[in-house]
């Protein structure tokens, strides 16, 4: 079936023909411009094409464009056109314009073109009718490329050394020198409207493409890429033009294509290099690049994301996923190894630092890395307690030094263990943390142990850095956010310490549960387990210190059963608990 864009054209060229998918017909333009031989207009009407409905004159009288350009030229009502929007508005921006212009400058720039400069864009496949095209001048030192606005008048142009492109000024008025004004052959953008438009990455590979025949604009820099609309993208093979380009592709969705440079295309490839290395298959090639081109996807593709769950799979299959384990039988299969996001509540000296401390350094001394990120006690006393634990020995007698031969034995070895594990235990007290520094020391920690996974302890979470006090709540929350990205990315394991909120009478639940836990209405959400520490003691119990018991709740889980999971006793002096059998 004919489809509409084909008929509207045929209708508006009655003796046109149409073959291969290209109609052909006596250019109705070239008379109105005073061309000295009528051109023919050629449009591309293949509906698998980016530019079906594109026409352009053999003779350049005019800009080519698509079917809302061409029913502007031949006055044709919008409204007749394919693809017309009644409630879109058609009209150009309104920009208030100088009075002054360098159209004459430009005029007299163009006329200094020396015949050395007409052979070296021959070399790279340019010929004089596109240099006229768009109006490329010499002022007798730089080439110059004139940034003609919408009213068609020129306030600014672009001056380029031909040998050092790096090497370039601006001339004429300032405030035309920048923002939204710095796009070359701009007209384009009005004439490609309902169709397609080839951005590149500077003029003179603008002009490659221009060639070619194909609707383009240029920027004279890649940073300039933010002041555009969404139009097809044609950057140079390098990290920060690909990268820009990404950004711009993000920010805009599936209307924009991505050109790929093949593989193996040298680093800092650009249009005209593959024009000047490969000149009689330059149209050939561009083209097939062109038709390749696809929009930038959000997702990854479903290849891509087989293969990863695959991955994920083996390393939870895998020996690494199974040595996840605090050290505590009960708790590791209530909460079938440490996973995920696993947020622990208690009341004020209940033991969560004692208990989390204790976790850590049990898997670091697995060769697990570890990153705790202490805002509470210090790291002093963190590796105090942990030799206490290790040793048995007081924190007292170690600061004493022990007595008996066998209270030495016991501290050298502790002291030895302590010394082996810290290359996996790393203790972080800065108070300027960000997700992002918290992502750099993972990073680094994973390289250094060779390790698929990372144990990270926050002790606690109401005291992470935020920027205002004021906003307590949504900087937590903010942070939890962080953390389920992080531990979906990095495979990294969270024991996360919190406050309880206190209760009526300012006492704290008997009874855990979700809403005991303070300051965060996300921590429900964020967390694959929530825990609560209580204390079965009364702080004022005169009985001794070693027959206080904590219980240990499971209070909600993504995967288990909530419900107590074991009671554990303090293994006092020493800084540890023991489970209960």
């Amino acid at each position: 079936m004919v489809d509409a864009i084909t008929e509207f054209y045929q209708t508006q060229l009655p003796h046109s023909e149409l073959k291969n998918n290209t109609l052909q017909a006596d250019c109705p333009f070239c008379a109105d411009q005073d061309a000295k031989t009528s051109g023919k207009l050629v449009v591309s009407l293949n509906q698998a094409s980016y530019f079906h409905g594109y026409f352009r004159c053999t003779n350049r009288c005019v800009a080519g464009g698509f079917s809302l350009h061409f029913a502007r030229l031949q006055k044709i009502r919008l409204q007749q056109v394919p693809g017309f929007d009644p409630d879109r508005d058609y009209n150009a921006s309104q920009v208030e314009y100088p009075v002054k212009n360098i159209n004459g400058e430009i005029l007299s720039f163009r006329e200094k073109m020396t015949d050395q400069l007409y052979e070296r864009f021959a070399e790279i496949g340019i010929d004089r009718e596109v240099l006229a095209e768009m109006k490329v001048g010499y002022n007798g030192r730089y080439l110059i490329y004139p940034y003609i606005q919408d009213d068609g008048n020129c306030y600014s142009a672009h001056c380029v050394h031909p040998n050092k492109p790096e090497d370039t000024f601006w001339y004429g008025e300032e405030n035309f020198s920048r923002g939204p004004y710095r796009i070359f052959n701009s007209g384009d953008i009005r004439c490609c409207e309902n169709g397609s438009l080839v951005i590149t990455e500077g003029e003179e590979n603008l002009l490659a493409l221009k060639q070619l025949g194909l609707p383009c604009i240029a920027v004279p820099t890649i940073g300039e890429l933010e002041q555009l609309d969404p139009i097809r993208l044609f950057v140079n093979h390098n990290q920060e033009s690909e990268t820009a380009a990404r950004l711009f592709a993000e920010r805009f969705g599936y209307k924009v294509r991505l050109v790929n440079w093949p593989e193996e295309t040298p680093s800092k490839y650009s249009i005209t290099d593959l024009s000047r290395d490969n000149t009689k298959q330059f149209q050939q090639t561009a083209f097939a690049l062109i038709k390749i081109a696809r929009s930038f996807s959000p997702f990854g593709s479903p290849e891509h994301e087989r293969l990863r769950f695959l991955e994920q799979l083996q390393l939870e299959s895998g020996s690494s996923y199974q040595t996840m384990q605090s050290g505590f039988p009960q708790l590791d299969q209530a909460l079938g190894g440490i996973h995920g996001i696993n947020i622990m509540g208690g009341t004020p000296k209940a033991g969560k630092s004692c208990f989390f401390i204790q976790i850590a350094t049990k898997m670091a001394r697995r060769k697990i890395p570890v990153i705790y990120y202490d805002f509470e006690n210090g790291r002093q006393k963190i590796y105090l307690r942990t030799l206490s634990r290790l040793s048995q020995l007081s924190t007292a007698q170690i600061k004493n030094g022990p007595t008996r031969e066998e209270e030495k034995t016991r501290l050298h070895k502790a002291q030895q263990d302590l010394t082996n594990m810290l290359p996996w235990f790393r203790v972080v007290t800065d108070r300027k943390l960000t997700p992002e520094l918290m992502r750099r020391h993972i990073d680094f920690l994973r390289h250094e142990t060779h390790s698929d996974y990372t144990l990270v302890v926050i002790d606690s979470l109401h005291k992470l850095p935020f920027k205002d006090f004021s906003e307590r709540r949504t900087g937590i929350d903010a942070w939890l956010r962080q953390l389920e990205a992080i531990r979906d990315e990095l495979n990294v394991s969270f024991l996360v310490i919190s406050e309880l909120s206190r209760g009526a009478g300012g006492q704290y639940d008997e009874q855990p549960h979700m809403g005991s836990f303070k300051g965060s209405g996300d921590i429900e959400y964020s967390a694959d387990n929530a825990m609560v520490l209580l204390p079965q003691w009364d702080p004022f119990d005169t009985s001794p210190p070693e027959n206080r018991f904590n219980d240990l709740w499971l209070v909600a889980s993504r995967e288990q059963s909530p419900g107590r999971i074991s009671s554990y006793r303090l293994d006092f002096p020493y800084w540890g608990f023991s489970e209960a059998d």
